[in-house]
């Protein structure tokens, strides 16, 4: 076992007694709101976020602030560390689905050990919980790697304008830790890949009283396909497909001409991610005189869980364990930034955010027993890590 592996401890202890700091960091952070939609409120956040991070990490060795276009800005900002290893990928995003002025309808409160709030879990305790791992391992003098630390505006709506950038900065770096909220105190070693697809069907228009057989309905041309494309759902491989949109005809006594369904695709690997592609190529209508098409495309690809990953795991349940609590690891559906990372051939570890429940719903909260725990493990793992990551880690 290495030194930095008998620290958790420590650092467990040093998070509990900075809990109210860290609880006063978060208030401030959640009174900013800052939907995926809105611009100016995004930029007003990241300009907070930005003052913030130089109060409680001081001036950044390198600052790259790149413009999302209709979105929000990335900020990317590098602290150098100690030892000549690559740097390790903090990851965060700063945009929540909550629209502006949900702040005065769900104020940010906190009762016993649970503080409530937009955005609270989903995620901005991990962010500061981020932050404060890195403030305690300067404040008691523990090594740690360089950190590349990065914040996206757009995450909640797929990330469209921060994507290249989180691969771009990714590529230089040694492994990942992402901060999103735990799932039931689970960290999260596996995501499923994310399609997005809309199925259009063009039939033939035609009274459909007097001239039945003169029409072609693309109503009965998508209700084929939309069966045929449930039936590619296979559970046992993780593979789910929904229909969440239908629409089609313009009334009930004219063959309907459009028709078109939005699809959610689910997938645990790139294999099932090549038989979705192949089944939606080969997509044909019933009717030789109707058409169908497919656009759209994978969102996120599957983040599955390696070798690397693993080891990163297994390194943080062993440093749980020193701290006295059971870190259990999950594979989950739905996806994140980790996602990107992973595709890279990188080591992540997600899922290191906060404790609590309700992600995007109105009873969004954390736990602060949690928030301190999970910082002193953030803090644990980095120092860990100041070395390099663990063996069979490396891309």
């Amino acid at each position: 076992m290495s030194a930095a592996d008998t620290t958790p401890a420590a650092l467990r202890d040093w998070a509990a007694r900075h809990r109210d700091a860290m609880l006063a960091d978060l208030a401030a952070y959640v009174g900013h709101e800052s939907p995926s939609d809105d611009r100016p409120a995004l930029a007003r956040t990241l300009d907070w976020l930005r003052g913030w991070l130089d109060t409680r990490l001081g001036t950044p060795d390198a600052e790259r602030l790149v413009p999302g276009g209709e979105h929000g800005d990335v900020l990317v900002r590098d602290y150098a560390g100690d030892g000549a290893g690559p740097p390790l990928l903090l990851l965060c995003h700063y945009d929540t689905v909550w629209p502006l002025g949900t702040l005065a309808e769900l104020p940010f409160r906190v009762e016993g050990d649970r503080a409530w709030g937009p955005g609270i879990f989903d995620m901005k305790a991990g962010l500061v919980q981020a932050v404060w791992a890195l403030r305690a391992l300067a404040a008691t003098g523990l090594p740690r790697p360089a950190v590349r630390l990065l914040l996206n505006g757009d995450e909640e709506i797929g990330s469209p304008a921060s994507r290249p950038v989180i691969e771009a900065e990714a590529a230089g770096t040694g492994a990942a830790l992402v901060f999103e909220a735990a799932v039931d105190g689970a960290v999260k070693t596996a995501r499923k890949g994310v399609g997005l697809f809309r199925v259009e069907a063009v039939g033939v228009e035609a009274h459909a009283g007097l001239d039945p057989d003169r029409g072609v309905s693309a109503v009965d041309e998508l209700a084929r396909a939309v069966l045929t494309l449930h039936g590619l759902a296979d559970r046992g491989a993780g593979t789910t497909v929904n229909a969440g949109v239908v629409a089609g005809g313009t009334r009930a006594n004219v063959t309907a001409g459009r028709a078109h369904a939005e699809l959610d695709v689910r997938v645990a690997g790139e294999e099932e991610m090549r038989r979705i592609d192949a089944a939606l190529a080969a997509l044909a209508p019933h009717d030789p005189r109707a058409s169908l098409t497919v656009s759209g495309g994978w969102n996120r690809p599957p983040m599955e869980r390696g070798a690397g990953t693993a080891a990163l795991y297994e390194r943080a349940r062993r440093l749980a364990d020193a701290m006295g609590f059971t870190l259990r690891e999950r594979a989950v559906g739905g996806a994140s930034d980790g996602n990107y990372v992973a595709h890279l051939g990188l080591p992540v570890l997600d899922g290191l955010g906060a404790v609590g429940d309700g992600a995007h719903a109105r009873h969004e909260h954390i736990t602060l027993s949690g928030m301190t725990e999970r910082a002193a493990l953030a803090a644990a793992l980095i120092t860990a890590l100041a070395d390099g990551v663990p063996e069979g880690d490396e891309p």
